[in-house]
């Protein structure tokens, strides 16, 4: 559930700022463009922004309140694959002296994405199509798993010194944001970025973060780890033959959380790359070498 305004800035005020004065709710904010709001990131679709503002802002994302400025002001906001072409990213914070609502918008324009066409084939039938009432029932149970672990928002800001590629040599084997085409039939994009590499091939962590999902056998993703950098941004890890963390374990940048393989959904050894902002599908290769903004 999205929260709402009113429960975002009480939630600011309880752990990052002094007690804040809440505006009167029948008052109408006060709203204005933006002056000087750092902002840094990939303006495309498939992309991210980072910015900095007053610590503990409720930052609205096209009027709706999705997530919140940490203590040093700094958020983070995902684009996924069918984001429009413009957006507007807001900051609301009531006013200490007046107690009115303040609301300072940044419009942002997202540029298109370029999405190719790809095809797999010799996948075994259970994998596209499965029907066996106990393999549907693990399915369930597996989702069940990473839905809960998607739902982390660890109060870090992991993702704000910049990622680096989790392996050191690979070929991209099938681009982020793909048509797929599974066995002949049209199937849902491709919400990863493929890296071929050798089986048993180190995966190390790109950036900080806390494990929140860390399952070695699940059925279409094989050996499975999801990392929270922060905010609800959350890398994916798919098709490992080993895990080498633990769910609950904080990494470091560089450290080895796996290796590569080819169990789950797969037809041969590589690293299947993804990235979520909260509900949102992300191309994780676009975080590689970005950094949040200074501090103004």
């Amino acid at each position: 559930m999205i929260p709402n305004r009113r429960a975002l800035l009480l939630g600011a005020g309880a752990s990052l700022v002094a007690t804040p004065i809440i505006a009167d709710p029948e008052t109408p904010p006060v709203r204005r463009p933006s002056e000087a709001m750092p902002l840094s990131g990939k303006l495309v679709q498939g992309g991210f922004i980072f910015g900095r503002t007053t610590p503990g802002a409720a930052i609205e994302v096209d009027g709706t309140a999705l997530t919140q400025a940490s203590a040093t002001g700094l958020f983070v906001v995902g684009f996924d694959r069918d984001s429009p072409a413009s957006t507007s990213i807001a900051t609301v914070m009531p006013d200490t002296a007046t107690g009115q609502m303040q609301v300072t918008t940044t419009p942002v324009a997202v540029a298109p994405g370029s999405f190719p066409s790809s095809r797999v084939d010799g996948l075994p039938p259970s994998t596209i199509a499965p029907s066996d009432p106990e393999l549907l029932a693990r399915i369930q149970r597996e989702l069940a798993l990473k839905t809960a672990a998607f739902q982390s928002r660890a109060e870090t800001e992991d993702f704000a010194g910049g990622f680096i590629w989790p392996l050191e040599a690979y070929r991209i084997s099938s681009a982020w944001g793909a048509q797929r085409i599974l066995n002949g039939t049209p199937a849902r994009p491709h919400y990863g970025i493929d890296l071929a590499a050798p089986q048993g091939t180190p995966i190390h962590a790109p950036a900080p973060g806390l494990v929140v999902l860390a399952e070695p056998d699940m059925h279409f993703e094989g050996g499975l780890t999801l990392i929270d950098h922060g905010q609800g941004l959350i890398s994916v890890y798919l098709h490992q033959s080993r895990l080498d963390v633990a769910a609950g374990q904080r990494v470091l940048r560089g450290q080895p959380i796996g290796i590569v393989g080819m169990k789950g959904r797969a037809t041969g050894p590589h690293l299947c790359w993804r990235m979520k902002w909260r509900d949102r599908n992300l191309d994780p290769s676009l975080m590689v070498g970005a950094r949040a903004p200074d501090f103004a």
